[in-house]
């Protein structure tokens, strides 16, 4: 077969992988959520069976122990995070009357040097613009929200995931040498060499990702909750979480503690702790967790991590942004590949 035939081979199947996950993308989420759990766990289950552990009871330990640990920190963060969003929620409206008191001096100064003229039109620009955000981030919400977190699917993956989770980590390893079985034998190798490079990155990102969110979800959480800012626990939590979004986790805990500190605190001290909590924890992730858990080796730019995750979202909902970064992996491997192969190409030498 040529390369232009097994090209257009490839590309078919792109396509209808595609088009598959597009219309059945109310019904993934499940399974994708449970191939994502099974591919987190599958190293500690290889690790149980180098220690004489069948396959099958060492998965039943590795998802009983992993789905223990879920439930119990749910159980134990859910009161702490029922309590602070619902006094939040009460204490909204006099956060914002506090910080329209703090700001209001401020703007009057600023119009004051401003003609009627000028003022009008800076009050409809910015409220077109305030308008055109609200509707582009509640665009996106109510994507996510009716494409990926229905009652429904929400049910499914309480009750599904775990099933088929279990049933996808004790046939992993057969499930892997079965499709390396259908590989084309002249371009098994290159495939192979792909498809570990691809393993790599994407286990680098995941699993050492995961990791750096849970320790700055911790550091923030309890720092926060040390300066005495209230509902610094939950932003900690938020901020720590989204820190795989590249600096967004950071900068949303920064503008939030922030706001609140200078809400809650008559005196600037407590809020340039709550900025500092922020700037060590960027500092921290940038030059000691990230190249220590995540290393190196991951190969995905931040701007393409955000632009995979929101195309993701916005085209597939909650199960778009799961697959995203994967599918960012997989092609970032495949272009690099094609580009170091069209350099050592006579097409790119100028030779016959």
């Amino acid at each position: 077969m040529t390369p232009e035939k097994q090209a257009r081979y490839w590309l078919i199947g792109f396509a209808v992988f595609i088009a598959l996950v597009f219309l059945l993308r109310s019904v993934l989420l499940p399974f994708v959520a449970a191939m994502a759990i099974a591919y987190f766990l599958d190293p500690l289950v290889d690790k149980l069976e180098k220690w004489k552990c069948s396959r099958t009871v060492a998965t039943l330990v590795i998802m009983m122990l992993f789905f223990v640990v879920l439930i119990l920190l749910l159980l134990l963060l859910f009161p702490l995070l029922q309590s602070q969003i619902t006094g939040f929620a009460v204490r909204v409206p006099g956060y914002l009357e506090s910080l329209r008191q703090s700001v209001t001096p401020l703007l009057e100064q600023v119009w004051a040097n401003l003609s009627d003229e000028e003022v009008q039109k800076l009050k409809e620009a910015a409220g077109a613009q305030a308008g055109n955000v609200f509707k582009v981030v509640a665009g996106v919400f109510k994507k996510v929200w009716s494409k990926g977190l229905a009652l429904f699917e929400l049910l499914s993956l309480i009750v599904i995931t775990p099933i088929v989770a279990f049933y996808l980590l004790r046939d992993w390893d057969k499930i892997i040498e079965q499709i390396n079985g259908w590989l084309p034998q002249r371009k098994a190798p290159t495939i192979r060499s792909l498809a570990v490079k691809i393993d790599e990155t994407i286990a680098g990102f995941l699993r050492g990702q995961a990791s750096v969110c849970f320790i700055l979800a911790l550091y923030y959480g309890i720092a926060l909750s040390l300066i005495g800012l209230e509902f610094g626990l939950i932003i900690g939590i938020i901020a720590g979480l989204i820190s795989f979004i590249p600096y967004v986790g950071a900068s949303v805990g920064l503008l939030a503690g922030v706001g609140l500190a200078y809400a809650q605190f008559p005196t600037l001290m407590p809020v340039g702790l709550v900025a500092g909590v922020f700037v060590v924890g960027q500092v921290l992730e940038s030059y000691a967790l990230t190249p220590k858990l995540v290393g190196d080796r991951v190969g995905l730019h931040p701007v393409w991590i955000i632009f995979a995750l929101m195309a993701g979202g916005a085209l597939f909902g909650f199960t778009g942004m799961l697959l995203a970064i994967p599918i960012a992996a997989v092609i970032g491997v495949l272009t690099r590949f094609s580009l170091t192969q069209y350099l050592d190409s006579p097409m790119y030498r100028d030779q016959d």
